[in-house]
């Protein structure tokens, strides 16, 4: 075996061509989704404190925003609601008129050729910030599913492309999968949340979807950070119930968890850069600390290289204009 000095790894990296053309990663803004936020409670748009550069947009104003997105090249939207008024069964998720069914049909109606997925999770629109039924202080399972099938069938009927169940409810794909096949929609795909962890980095997140917890935590139904074999069991029931799609969340912490699904399964697989993943490095780089576009990046090919096929990233519009000036 001929080693140095006739092996020399240096010289496919000499210049930026023979750089690019042996790069065994790529993004692509094809595959990047981005996610929204609608208020029904706010007259102009409005920044958000802890997520520079993101917004809480009116039902009206962000049609022109999905427009800005899609002529960036970016093919898909995902998104919240935050509605007037909160209940305890959060019946603002599922009502014809709900804020996210009257986004639905803005965009739709001004940006047809737009990607529109919704998230499915009930925390929003509760009083109490659960992703579900409450008894007894305690998330009740089955009660919840009826609920969420009901809230995917509605976003549906309202013209959504895609559903993205995020509540980590057990059971939740299949109840969804098959109120949607019952009343017509059984092309509509879905995008699974199947391994999402009970993380600390969605705390800017809460205050741009309003739905921080009234009390006790979500550790009784989302994932503990410790496990990894439990994540397969979680996509693999999933992919069972009917899911199109998986995805793990967060990311950056959790590029094993995206290795793994996707070694193990023949799926698509998305991977959540989430809100306090961007917020640091946004934090950081307004501190003069780092490089936002060069960290940005190295993180987000990170994601790539781990396994995923979709990212859903703040950061996908930049990513559209970094791209452009690297070709």
């Amino acid at each position: 075996m001929t080693f140095f000095p006739t092996v020399r790894m240096r010289r496919t990296r000499q210049t930026k061509i023979l750089r690019n053309l042996v790069s065994e990663t790529h993004l692509s803004i094809d595959q990047f989704i981005y996610p929204l936020f609608i208020s029904e409670e706010l007259a102009k748009p409005q920044e958000i404190a802890t997520m520079p550069g993101i917004k809480q947009w009116t039902i009206t104003t962000v049609t022109e925003e999905a427009k800005r997105i899609y002529n960036l090249g970016i093919p898909a939207v995902l998104l919240f609601g935050i509605p007037q008024k909160k209940d305890a069964f959060g019946s603002q998720a599922y009502t014809k008129t709900g804020v996210i069914q009257k986004a639905i049909k803005q965009l739709k109606k001004h940006c047809p050729e737009l990607l529109v997925i919704t998230d499915v999770c009930l925390c929003e629109y509760t009083n109490h910030g659960h992703c579900g039924v409450i008894q007894n202080t305690f998330i009740q399972n089955d009660q919840s599913l009826k609920l969420l099938a009901k809230m995917a069938l509605s976003h549906v009927q309202a013209g959504a492309d895609m559903v993205a169940p995020s509540d980590m409810m057990d059971g939740r794909i299949g109840d969804i999968r098959k109120t949607l096949d019952a009343n017509g929609f059984s092309q509509t795909p879905i995008m699974a949340y199947s391994a999402k962890y009970a993380s600390s980095f969605y705390g800017p997140f809460r205050e741009a979807a309003q739905s921080a917890p009234q009390f006790g935590d979500r550790k009784t139904y989302q994932m503990d950070p410790r496990n990894a074999r439990e994540a397969l069991r979680e996509v693999e029931l999933d992919i069972i119930e009917g899911a199109d799609i998986v995805m793990v969340k967060p990311a950056m912490a959790y590029m094993d968890i995206i290795q793994k699904v996707k070694q193990a399964y023949n799926l698509p697989v998305a991977a959540y850069n989430v809100s306090g993943e961007y917020s640091l490095i946004k934090a950081a780089a307004q501190k003069g600390w780092i490089d936002e576009r060069k960290v940005a990046l190295e993180v987000l090919i990170g994601i790539k290289r781990a396994g995923a096929d979709i990212i859903i990233s703040y950061f996908a519009p930049q990513v559209a204009e970094w791209l452009k000036k690297d070709v």
